[in-house]
């Protein structure tokens, strides 16, 4: 990996890397992201969705993909990451090397699930960065927090047209707090 980033990085200045080695000299966590995604998080990284639900490589390491949503509203691949654990500094490792990469530049705005070490390392690295959970994450634990109730099927239903109405998704990006 050491010298196919190396060789990606001869090839372009502007690909970027860090690898991240434990106490036996063996890689711990990577991060990396390209020319195009450098040049496209310029334009489009202001609101970052990170995620770290893959784990479908060999070595069963969490895959760390920061997306964003280009001007066609389509999404982009910003940064990549691969770590050896979901705790707070090695999120904190991954996050200062996307400030690196982006010469201390922070995203305004970060959406992930509701993993407590991720926010952890939000606060204490991205100081001025707007952090809100993902949405579908919120819509999928539904069933597990309100099924208990007598009218659980009303309130999933006046829930989901709530947070689709066309007013509800205005007034999120205006940055209501309705």
């Amino acid at each position: 990996m050491m010298a196919h980033f190396s060789h990606m990085r001869q090839m372009n200045n502007d690909f970027y890397f860090e690898i991240d080695f434990d106490d036996n000299n063996r890689i711990s966590n990577v991060f990396w992201a390209d020319a195009h995604s450098r040049a496209a998080c310029e334009e489009f990284g202001d609101v970052v969705s990170f995620d770290t639900t893959y784990l479908t490589n060999k070595y069963d390491m969490p895959f760390a993909p920061f997306v964003g949503v280009n001007h066609h509203g389509l999404s982009i691949l910003l940064r990549c990451g691969l770590l050896s654990a979901e705790d707070t500094s090695t999120f904190m490792w991954l996050f200062n090397c996307w400030r690196k990469c982006m010469l201390d530049k922070s995203p305004d705005g970060i959406l992930t699930d509701q993993c407590r070490a991720m926010q952890n390392a939000i606060d204490i690295v991205f100081l001025n960065t707007r952090h809100r959970w993902c949405l579908w994450h919120i819509m999928k634990k539904i069933p597990e927090k309100l099924q208990g109730y007598n009218h659980y099927k009303t309130i999933k239903t006046k829930l989901k047209t709530l947070v689709s109405s066309p007013s509800m998704c205005t007034n999120l990006r205006s940055g209501g707090n309705n």
